[in-house]
């Protein structure tokens, strides 16, 4: 379970996504955490607000900068335990795999623990 989900209550985390989708309705609302079992560094900042029309990749190299991870090393996404195409909008995954809170949750890993 996401570190997120155990800090605040399901009704604090719909009550700030339905706040954060009615001023920017064009943005998503995206909660990013490592996962448990990767050597990857901790993130800074784990809520994100992206334009809906951004990829998947897009976003992906934003993680990167934010962890300092060095070129060769290689970073998965996983929403719900899938590896996603990194060719996909956000707004795409967000329709698909958008948590009951409104908030799209994402795990990144240096590893394909999941596949």
């Amino acid at each position: 379970m996401f570190d997120f989900k155990k800090k605040k209550t399901e009704e604090e985390r719909i009550k700030e996504s339905t706040k954060i989708i009615e001023k920017y309705p064009d943005r998503i609302p995206i909660v990013v955490e490592k996962s448990k079992k990767s050597k990857v560094k901790d993130i800074d900042k784990n809520k994100y607000l992206v334009p809906n029309d951004m990829t998947l990749s897009q976003f992906l190299y934003i993680i990167r900068k934010r962890i300092n991870l060095d070129t060769s090393e290689a970073l998965f996404f996983f929403v719900n335990n899938t590896l996603c195409n990194n060719t996909l909008l956000l707004s795409e995954v967000y329709n698909k795999f958008k948590d009951k809170d409104g908030f799209l949750y994402i795990e990144y890993s240096s590893e394909n623990t999941f596949g």
